[in-house]
Parts: C-alpha cells; sequence; structure tokens
C-alpha cells in the first residue's frame, strides 16, 4: 500500500472526529477521498501537524486525529518528547511512515532507512505506541478512536504518489468552517 491508500482505507473510521491533516499531498487525499467540515488541511507549516492536533486535543472533549507523516515528524522531532509529557487521552497521532518526502519527489527520509519513529516516540515516553502495515492501519486507528487512550500509530508503506486535485477551498474557509465543527463538539 501507498499513503493514499491508507488514508482512502481509514475513512469509514474517522466519522466523528477532528481531523488534522499533514501538509501537500496527504492533505489533497484525504480531501479528494473525503472532504469534511471536520478536517482542518495544513496548507502551510510543515511539521506542526501533530503539534496543532495536540493542542486542539488538550483543549477540548471531542477525539483527534493528526494524520502526519515520516517527513513531517523528523522536521519537528520535538513533537513527540512534547506529546508524550501532554498527555491527552482523546488524541492520536497517525504517521504513515513511507520513509521519503512524498510531496516534494519521493526522496528518502531516515525513516526508511536506521531510525524507527516507533522507539523514537517510546524513548520519549509516549505509553501507547503501536507500528502497523498499511493494511492494518483502518483497524489500528479504530481500535485507537474508541480506547481513550493516546495512541501513536507509525503506519508503515511504500514511498509513491496518485494524482491529486488542489484543495480549491480558500485557507479561510477551511479554517471557518473547521472551527466551527470544533465549536459545535465543546
Amino acid at each position: 500500500m501507498i499513503r493514499s491508500e491508507v488514508t482512502k482505507s481509514i475513512i469509514p473510521v474517522i466519522t466523528d472526529e477532528l481531523v488534522v491533516c499533514n501538509i501537500g499531498l496527504p492533505s489533497q487525499e484525504l480531501f479528494m477521498h473525503d472532504d469534511q467540515p471536520s478536517n482542518f488541511y495544513m496548507l502551510g507549516t510543515m511539521g506542526l501537524c501533530s503539534s496543532i492536533g495536540l493542542g486542539l486535543a488538550l483543549n477540548q472533549n471531542a477525539p483527534v486525529l493528526a494524520i502526519d507523516g515520516d517527513g513531517s515528524i523528523l522536521t519537528n522531532f520535538g513533537t513527540l518528547a512534547t506529546i508524550a509529557n501532554n498527555p491527552a487521552d482523546n488524541f492520536t497521532l497517525l504517521i504513515i511512515d513511507n520513509g521519503s518526502y512524498g510531496s516534494t519527489g519521493d526522496q528518502p527520509t531516515y525513516a526508511g532507512k536506521k531510525t524507527s519513529l516507533s522507539k523514537v516516540a517510546k524513548a520519549c515516553g509516549c505509553a501507547n505506541v503501536i507500528e502497523c502495515q498499511g493494511e492494518e492501519a483502518a483497524e489500528e486507528v479504530g481500535k485507537a478512536l474508541k480506547g481513550n487512550q493516546m495512541t501513536i500509530i507509525v503506519c508503515k508503506c511504500e514511498s509513491g504518489n496518485v494524482p491529486v486535485p488542489n484543495i480549491l477551498t480558500h485557507p479561510v474557509s477551511i479554517r471557518d468552517r473547521f472551527m466551527t465543527e470544533v465549536e459545535a463538539r465543546n
């Protein structure tokens, strides 16, 4: 499986969550597969998806899923320590680890080499870390969202991209409709 297939596979289990999605192709893929007002598409700020997701989870009760990538996590390694030291049981972080910077041409990341993001998350103190393959992602995300325990899922998959449309919704509209969803859940 490639990242787009992993994203498509989790659509049936992310029905009532607030979703923050990583910059670039991951956001475009989620938009293509299932655009929802409860999805916040990162259109800038590489490396901050998991941090924004955690901040959101810490400040309200609705379940929050952050869909991040290995390249983005490597860009902001401190986020794993921050997550470990600020647990939010309504927060699930899905790291789709394809071992590449997919949005910029599939250049390899260190997660595709020697660096294990699941081991790094555990070393930072994250208590509930699961590593799975792409085919297991939907099941693991579903369990995590129902589990009422902060969970980090590192989903290993193949590198590769599919053609995706640009997100034509204006960034202010994305923000406004997402904030309406956040307020409705408080």
